[in-house]
């Protein structure tokens, strides 16, 4: 068992943050509780990543206060330039670990949707918020690393959206980072009720060179009957974070949870993505793109598991690793006993710029049901030299059929986020890794 003797806060520590921000008893126990927890569980379980040597527990700052902002005009630059500012209706920006700026239509609004940061949240909504926060998506005590979140979470926000409402246009999360000592400890809570429709997209930015903090982000999205969720991120942080992200979601019967990644953090970072297909006829889509650079240590786990029957889970990932950085893909298509007729599909494939870059692939299927379809495809390799001759063929130089090569192997996942300026985003900072 990782020993945490090098954990920097206490219980007390605790016990007086979670006064300082009013949380409702419920919490406060829950805080508590996770602490002592923190010293008994296990780490969470890493396929070929030793975490014995890394730094999870140094914690320079359990708040460290950002800028309100009065007008997304008020924005950083590198954060205006992830949202159609004209055109937004639906965001909440969170500097550091401080609420920043919330827009909400007000049309949702009469509709009874919720949209609000995490810290408030646990208050004007608190029963609400107590019945699924970290209940049936990630729990308190899954490992070490998922206790320490609910102990020190400070930040993030809450969505619900009520029964048979569609929000027509996004609802986006930026959080920007910007002082070196500041750990984002950010939960993400979604609840679309039944036959409710939404997409959610989140960017992660830093405009420092380094970190000294932490970054421990769980998002649950909980999808009741025949309600749809489409989740799209882009996460780039500095490095200098030990990052763990974990993010899962629940489907009922008929619901729909689809997934566009883009992983782009410059720090380690352990990633878990796992999708519960619990109902009868849901589904997931899951797609992620990483780039890796430095010497940059990764480590994927996705998972789609099927209870319901005719269930259909399809995962695509695409990494590109450069340098002397290394990535372990882990995708697991997990059928239960009972969940027949269901299908499980999954792609990952690793492409290697430098002698050194290291990528491993693993596809796991694992089936306790006849009647299934399945299948799997993996592979880590080269920039196809063909490829680059074909291009260079035609006048391009080699730099740029690289650079073509590598943007064609990874859009299939950029393609699939739901904002244009997120997208666009994702392929700068694509170019931002890869050629820099």
């Amino acid at each position: 068992m990782t020993s945490i003797s090098e954990l920097t806060v206490t219980k007390s520590d605790v016990e007086s943050f979670a006064k300082s921000l009013n949380d409702p008893q419920w919490l406060m126990d829950i805080r508590t509780t996770a602490m002592d927890k923190v010293a008994t569980l296990d780490m969470p379980k890493a396929d070929k990543t030793k975490l014995d040597k890394w730094n999870f527990f140094n914690i320079e700052s359990l708040n460290v206060d950002g800028e309100s902002f009065d007008s997304l005009n008020d924005l950083p630059e590198d954060a205006k330039q992830l949202i159609d500012i004209e055109s937004v209706k639906n965001i909440y920006v969170q500097h550091n670990n401080t609420k920043a700026y919330l827009q909400l239509d007000d049309e949702l609004i009469n509709q009874g949707v919720i949209l609000q940061d995490i810290k408030t949240a646990v208050t004007e909504h608190s029963e609400l918020v107590q019945k699924y926060f970290m209940q049936d998506g990630v729990k308190v005590d899954d490992n070490k690393l998922t206790a320490l979140h609910a102990a020190l979470m400070n930040g993030g926000l809450f969505l619900y959206v009520p029964k048979n409402v569609e929000v027509k246009e996004p609802i986006q999360m930026v959080t920007i980072h910007d002082d070196e000592h500041a750990s984002l400890y950010n939960h993400v809570l979604i609840v679309a009720e039944e036959s409710a429709q939404v997409t959610y997209v989140e960017n992660y930015i830093s405009t420092v060179d380094r970190s000294n903090g932490q970054l421990n982000v769980v998002s649950e999205v909980i999808a009741k009957d025949n309600a749809q969720v489409t989740y799209g991120a882009v996460d780039f942080l500095t490095e200098g974070f030990t990052g763990y992200v974990n993010r899962r979601g629940v489907a009922a019967r008929d619901a729909v949870i689809d997934w566009a990644l883009g992983l782009m953090n410059d720090g380690d970072t352990i990633n878990d993505n796992t999708t519960y297909l619990m109902g009868d006829n849901s589904s997931s889509d899951l797609k992620t793109v990483v780039v890796g650079r430095g010497e940059q240590k990764l480590n994927f786990t996705t998972q789609i598991i099927h209870y319901g029957k005719d269930s259909i889970g399809h995962i695509l990932k695409h990494g590109v690793m450069k340098d002397a950085a290394s990535s372990i893909f882990n995708g697991v298509g997990y059928i239960k006993k009972a969940a027949s007729g269901s299908d499980a599909q999954q792609e990952s494939r690793v492409l290697m710029l430098s002698e050194k870059a290291r990528g491993d692939a693993n596809p796991i299927l694992l089936i306790d049901e006849d009647d299934v379809t399945a299948g799997h495809a993996a592979s880590v390799g080269r920039v196809d030299p063909m490829q680059l001759f074909y291009l260079m063929s035609r006048g391009i130089s080699q730099e740029e059929a690289e650079r073509l090569v590598i943007h064609g192997f990874l859009d299939p996942v950029v393609r699939e986020l739901p904002i244009e300026s997120v997208q666009k985003q994702l392929r700068e900072v694509i170019e931002q890794k890869v050629l820099s």
